[in-house]
């Protein structure tokens, strides 16, 4: 995502800064519409996880310990440390926090999270997650911003007000989000010590200054009277507000984050997103200790996670606020299938997406993720999910947005996941059997040639082939099918001989298979 230019028309304006102890973005010039809330005074938490969570060790197929230990002998998981929470799924042995809100029917794992077109640079690959575009697109907007844009479309002149006293959304950490990008600023405030209060410095009317330079020191001006307004009622909410759960440990970089969150909004802020950020996740080497592959740097972040979410969780349960906030984790991307020489992994593709809070329709979306034990070095984790579906899904089941926008605000192809149950009772999102595409392939291996068969209903379908780096390199099919059994010829001959994957989609439920071409 690209920054934006310092006075431009349609910009957010970066000025370093300490306010209340830390560094603050003040807001850019514009105007704004009344907006606080669209239906509801639900929240959604974002918690970053910067560097590439390894997904084959945090949620850990059971049904595939004998090949992961082939391709993982130096950092395998052994299954009798998995903490089970399926027949054929576990967490790993740190995450007795997620476990434990997973068993209460507080967690929905989404597997095998990513995008068509994988791109590895940690750089590139947040750009694409935060603002939602397609890999070989650049978009100057967030997401969210792109939400909030729709909301408030002439921010941020004229704010705060009477109505709308409050940011939009905080960021807590040093950098403000990228999500929250918009077309004529950032939504987003960042603070690191909501407790503490200081203002930023306004400069004095320079008599001798005409035209644009004259525009330019009324608009830094304007710009640092709204941040220091923001910062007065930021500090005065986190005075009013309150934390009852005795989880948070003092030590928990990422807890200690999500206590200020959970008393904000306990003290009454009207922001509808929070974001919360966690680094360290980029395990080439020393994943885990060489001694003991249950124990070590990942295993240290993922406990980190796990008791932050957790301490929060119940936190915000005794609060009496649960009902209103729905959290997710999200990464750049995963990390490959094959662990390396140095106890660790390199940057894959997809990885699984947790989601926590107490109005979840709670469980596990996907299947497992088939390990060959011939896998190729390189080889990351196929898509299962595009990240932009389950963003979709989330914005239309927590906070009502209407299909026709989403489609709109993300230029894929759509698929809804069930998020909320409304706060009713929670219920696994598995697909029963006869939702399932029964995608077949044969012969595989083949020299090339393939024949594909599945079952649909009168629906639209998409069959796409990746390569094991996660790049689209055909579509076979777009288009809408009869109900019944297909069958279609397909062949891989201007192809390498290689491992590849074929997808099927359709609006709600997808299907990965690995062939081979010999």
């Amino acid at each position: 995502m690209k920054r934006r230019k310092f006075l431009s028309n349609t910009s957010l304006v970066a000025i370093p800064g300490m306010l209340s102890g830390f560094p603050v973005r003040a807001l850019g010039r514009s105007s704004l519409s009344q907006f606080i809330s669209d239906d509801s005074d639900r929240v959604l938490v974002l918690v970053q996880l910067n560097g590439g969570n390894d997904g084959l060790s945090t949620i850990i197929p059971l049904d595939q310990q004998d090949n992961l230990a082939i391709v993982r002998s130096n950092i395998y998981i052994p299954r009798n440390q998995v903490l089970k929470i399926s027949n054929t799924l576990g967490l790993h042995p740190s995450m007795d926090g997620i476990r434990s809100l997973y068993d209460n029917g507080k967690i929905k794992i989404v597997q095998d999270v990513g995008y068509p077109d994988q791109n590895r640079s940690h750089f590139r690959s947040r750009d694409i997650w935060h603002s939602g575009s397609n890999a070989n697109e650049y978009i100057n907007t967030g997401w969210l911003g792109r939400y909030f844009n729709e909301r408030v479309p002439n921010f941020p002149d004229d704010y705060p007000n009477k109505d709308n006293p409050h940011p939009f959304a905080l960021t807590v950490g040093s950098n403000v989000t990228e999500t929250c990008e918009g077309l004529t600023g950032n939504f987003s405030m960042a603070v690191v010590n909501p407790g503490r209060e200081q203002s930023l410095f306004v400069s004095p009317e320079n008599k001798a200054a005409t035209g644009c330079a004259k525009q330019n020191l009324n608009f830094l001006n304007k710009s640092i009277n709204q941040t220091n307004e923001y910062s007065f009622a930021i500090k005065e909410l986190y005075d009013k507000g309150n934390n009852l759960s005795s989880k948070y440990n003092d030590e928990n970089p990422l807890a200690q984050k999500l206590k200020n969150v959970a008393r904000l909004i306990s003290g009454g802020i009207r922001s509808k997103v929070f974001v919360v950020s966690l680094g360290g996740f980029d395990t080439h080497s020393s994943q885990t200790a060489s001694s003991n592959s249950t124990i070590g740097r990942h295993a240290d972040l993922l406990k980190t996670v796990s008791d932050a979410i957790a301490a929060f969780q119940d936190d915000i349960q005794m609060l009496g606020l649960d009902q209103k906030i729905l959290g997710m984790t999200y990464s750049e991307f995963g990390r490959r299938i094959r662990s390396n020489a140095s106890f660790g992994t390199d940057h894959g593709n997809a990885a699984p997406l947790i989601m926590f809070g107490s109005c979840l329709d709670a469980g596990i979306v996907g299947s497992n993720t088939v390990i060959d034990r011939n896998v190729s070095q390189g080889e990351g984790v196929a898509m299962q999910f595009d990240f932009r579906s389950v963003y979709g899904s989330t914005l239309m089941d927590w906070f009502n947005v209407n299909e026709t926008e989403v489609n709109t605000m993300f230029n894929h192809d759509f698929q809804y996941i069930p998020i909320s149950n409304g706060c009713g009772n929670t219920s696994s999102t598995n697909d029963p059997e006869e939702n399932e595409f029964l995608l077949e392939i044969r012969p595989n291996p083949s020299d090339g040639q393939f024949i594909l068969s599945f079952k649909s209903k009168s629906e639209h379908i998409k069959i796409s082939i990746f390569n094991t780096l996660g790049s689209e390199i055909k579509v076979l099919t777009n288009q809408q099918f009869t109900t019944g059994t297909h069958s279609m010829r397909f062949d891989l001959n201007d192809a390498p001989a290689a491992a590849y994957f074929v997808r099927i989609q359709n609006r709600t439920r997808q299907k990965t298979l690995r062939v081979i071409k010999q």
